[in-house]
């Protein structure tokens, strides 16, 4: 490649994705309406110690994701875990400007080595299923825990506003079986496309597929299942410093149904936070009536654990040499 466009990439990529992450940024916290009020009741909250708490526990959530990238990637290349929390977060700074946060994979892969970044792509997509099958898993269990367990007296029609409970139910069982299924017969998959010929110089790129274990895809999922609780209980915790109070159970299985939500819906950068505002409100709401309490939390959610490691991923980027120059 030539020498000039290795420059461009080196020295300007850092610059406009940050350029491109406030401009992101920007747009979904002006967008949002009563946001004046919202931020007062957070800020308004942040001195108690248990905001604190869930502000640390940031930490936890991308250390064990680094911890789970330092194996994902362990077949191509032994990581530092320090390295891996700098991918991580790097992959942070590009996830929230496309769909779903697939651009996480464009930002891990800067800290890979040059030669091994294409075969780190399917690597990142297997540890993304994992918490993709935690994730649903979960929520098909707060679906049922809420819809037959539940000792609120509100329906649950009323409860769930906004979703089809049984079509919900069902897509995301099949989901689960089919996700569990590729996930642990990933070395027949790789197999089965090594068959095809015509496409031989893409499936080159997934064989490293083939050196992962069962023992490392179980413990993979297990870190994943770990992360989950995780972020489970920081939404529980920040809803309590926003005075949202709801029984610790409810508010649990009714969270698991808020991430199941967010994951099979197709979002954007641009339009998560206001899809974030509705959903939490909707499934919350029948429980509490401290909508801007809610609404506060999300938006606290929103900036801890992905605008704060955003910020810091894309600052993470600035003297990576994306390409060597030769």
């Amino acid at each position: 490649m030539n020498k000039s466009i290795k420059f461009i990439f080196n020295f300007f990529l850092a610059p406009v994705l940050f350029i491109l992450l406030c401009f992101s940024l920007y747009h979904q916290i002006s967008q949002q309406p009563d946001l004046p009020r919202r931020w007062h009741t957070l800020s308004h909250n942040w001195n108690q110690p248990l905001f604190y708490v869930v502000v640390g526990m940031m930490l936890l959530n991308y250390g064990l994701e680094a911890r789970k990238w330092q194996l994902q990637v362990a077949p191509l290349e032994k990581l530092s875990f320090f390295r891996a929390f700098k991918s991580v977060m790097a992959g942070c700074s590009i996830t929230l400007m496309v769909p779903n946060r697939m651009g996480e994979y464009g930002g891990r892969i800067l800290f890979v080595s040059e030669g091994n970044r294409a075969r780190a792509v399917s690597l990142t997509v297997l540890g993304s299923i994992a918490q993709l099958i935690i994730t649903l898993l979960m929520g098909v269990v707060g679906i049922i825990v809420i819809k037959f367990f539940a000792t609120s007296n509100i329906p649950v029609s009323e409860r769930l506003p906004f979703v089809l409970e049984d079509v919900l139910l069902a897509v995301s069982i099949l989901l689960v079986i089919f996700l569990l299924w590729v996930y642990f017969k990933v070395n027949n998959w790789v197999s089965f496309l090594e068959r095809f010929k015509i496409i031989s110089g893409i499936v080159k790129y997934i064989t490293v597929l083939h050196s992962v274990s069962r023992k490392t895809l179980l413990r993979i999922l297990s870190i994943s299942f770990f992360r989950y609780l995780v972020f489970i209980l920081q939404y529980i915790w920040l809803l309590q410093v926003t005075d949202v109070d709801i029984p610790l159970w409810s508010c649990f299985w009714i969270i698991s149904v808020f991430y199941l939500v967010m994951a099979v819906v197709p979002t954007i950068g641009f339009v998560e936070l206001p899809l974030r505002a509705v959903a939490s409100v909707g499934l919350l709401s029948a429980y509490s009536d401290n909508v801007l309490g809610i609404q506060a939390a999300a938006l606290g959610i929103w900036i801890i654990n992905l605008v704060l490691p955003a910020i810091i991923g894309s600052l993470l980027i600035f003297g990576v040499k994306v390409l060597k120059e030769k």
